[in-house]
């Protein structure tokens, strides 16, 4: 998966300067759905990606946000699950919590991730059996996830756009005081991912795009990511929500958190 990697790493990048030649201009906004905006600048990021993918992978199948799903991807071992901008509401609002999310599936697990925040020049990156690691700027750090097991000491991400009355529950009942906010799904695995956090958990408005990089990275950093039943995630199935939610830890409080109102997510 080193060459896999290498070219999810160098996507990122490229998809991420897309996203700041726009970034600073006056964007269009459009509505997919209620709460759900795209722009200009996803779908540029979404098409170069998509594009590079199938000259360089042509037997792979592609799942993207901003694509059509044809289904083909179903008949593929290989899936490449991207979004090509996960946090398009940070975007829009100009704080630079926004990043370019990009995972390799291979019958159906999650071996290969990649998740780019632009505005920091902060990359995030693993591929199965080879370690997790950071650069941001020009430094390279290994990843690894706190060992901290007392609820009491750990850290919650939370959601800067979409906070939840369960969240705040669920948070209550295990006794977590601390909170850290952030935009992108992918920079609050990727808190998780450097001991800043301990714990996050969303509901059910997340799909495989959102979590398929960031669990790639997050497993090889020694955490653990499931579904509120502490199922892990298949990328090679039709139905692309996450609909019994997101469980993100890192690893040591995973059963305490499941058992403290996930089956409410």
């Amino acid at each position: 998966m080193k060459t896999e990697l290498e070219i999810a790493k160098e996507l990122a990048v490229k998809a991420g300067a897309i996203l700041l030649e726009h970034y600073n201009d006056k964007t269009t906004v459009e509505w997919k759905g209620k709460n759900d905006p795209v722009t200009a600048a996803d779908r540029a990021a979404s098409r170069f990606v998509v594009d590079e993918l199938r000259k360089r992978f042509p037997l792979d199948g592609i799942l993207c946000e901003e694509e059509q799903d044809d289904l083909q991807r179903l008949t593929r071992s290989r899936v490449w699950v991207i979004d090509p901008m996960d946090g398009t509401k940070e975007f829009i609002s100009r704080n630079g919590e926004f990043s370019v999310m990009i995972g390799l599936a291979v019958d159906g697990d999650a071996l290969v991730g990649a998740v780019y925040q632009p505005t920091e020049r902060k990359l995030y990156y693993a591929g199965a059996g080879s370690g997790a690691y950071v650069t941001h700027g020009d430094i390279t750090t290994r990843l690894q996830v706190s060992g901290e097991d007392e609820p009491s000491k750990a850290v919650m991400a939370i959601s800067r756009s979409h906070l939840s009355p369960t969240t705040e529950t669920i948070r209550k009942n295990l006794g977590i005081e601390r909170t850290i906010q952030t935009g992108s799904i992918g920079l609050k695995v990727g808190l998780l991912c450097e001991g800043k956090a301990h714990v996050y958990v969303t509901g059910k408005g997340t799909s495989l795009w959102d979590t398929c990089g960031p669990e790639a990275i997050l497993r090889e950093a020694g955490g653990s990511m499931t579904d509120k039943s502490g199922k892990r995630f298949a990328y090679n199935i039709q139905e692309v929500r996450n609909v019994n939610g997101v469980v993100a830890t890192n690893g040591g409080l995973h059963h305490r958190v499941l058992n403290a109102g996930c089956d409410l997510l």
